[in-house]
């Protein structure tokens, strides 16, 4: 388990971290979420042990991470820095051994992961003749050779085919269920719906959200609807009783800004209402608001 408990890192007395506290769970993929500046950046390399906090703790499985060790964590940073020059195989068992693994077990390792990753014939060829999508299964090849108990990804599926984001996805299952700590960073909303148990966003250095992804956008739930109709809407009447509304042909759906009763009342003496239902915003959506109310 992965435990950050009051962490605060300050830059020219402007709190980039603001007593930040996390409890990330053995074998869950917990999605780390902000904006561009929220101090997502600043916080991992606080785990990472690249910059110290000014103040609080990191803790993996209830010992300092830095007493623990960093040897069993892996990082895929967003910045790739790959030498190309460099051939594929080359690359990965020098990372391999850097990592402490013994010369068969690099070479064994190696081979694994690019047949996994359908690299094995390309394993002689230098990395700047790559595709970016295949320099971007090379750098996660490297955050997990050593076999880590906790797992940084930082926008993991940048640069990948669909075909290659859904390999991505079940390796990251995989290491989840042998109990890996895995810790997701990205803005690729989906992604995080797709494969999040537990999500966390941030903006200016604070906790805005934090816990189960379900229960988050249940939470969120209670103010959208979605209509469909028959008959001559007014428009201008039923926008009344949004905060945002979209509109599609007999159909609309939007947050509601006042009581859904009110408005089912109006509506079924306005039109004919053939179907009303509460809708689950999606997690861009809760992110958006969440972010505009924390501003």
């Amino acid at each position: 388990m992965l435990e950050l408990n009051n962490l605060i890192k300050q830059y020219d007395g402007i709190k980039a971290v603001d007593n930040i506290e996390l409890k990330i769970e053995k074998g869950d993929i917990f999605g780390f979420l902000g904006p561009n500046g929220a101090g997502k950046t600043t916080t991992i390399r606080m785990i990472m042990g690249i910059i110290e906090p000014d103040s609080g703790t990191i803790l993996f499985n209830q010992k300092n991470i830095s007493e623990n060790g960093r040897g069993k964590l892996g990082y895929l940073p967003e910045d790739r820095g790959l030498y190309q020059k460099q051939k594929l195989e080359e690359t990965i068992n020098y990372f391999a051994s850097l990592r402490g693994l013994s010369k068969k077990k690099a070479i064994d390792q190696t081979h694994y992961w690019l047949e996994r990753f359908d690299l094995y014939e390309q394993r002689n060829r230098k990395i700047e003749e790559l595709s970016k999508g295949n320099q971007q299964k090379i750098q996660f090849i490297l955050s997990l050779i050593h076999d880590p108990s906790l797992l940084i990804l930082d926008e993991p599926f940048t640069g990948l085919d669909p075909l290659n984001q859904v390999l991505l996805k079940e390796i990251i299952q995989e290491k989840s269920k042998e109990g890996k700590t895995i810790l997701f960073s990205t803005h690729q909303m989906e992604q995080v719906e797709r494969i999040c148990n537990n999500i966390c966003l941030i903006n200016k250095g604070k906790i805005i959200l934090n816990g189960k992804l379900e229960d988050i956008r249940k939470a969120n739930s209670k103010n959208y609807v979605n209509v469909q109709y028959r008959g001559e809407l007014d428009i201008e009447k039923i926008k009344l009783f949004f905060k945002s509304i979209k509109f599609n042909k007999s159909n609309f759906s939007g947050e509601l800004a006042k009581s859904s009763i009110d408005m089912l009342k109006w509506l079924s003496h306005s039109v004919h209402v053939e179907l009303f239902e509460m809708q689950t915003p999606t997690l861009e959506h809760i992110f958006i608001e969440s972010i505009k109310k924390s501003s």
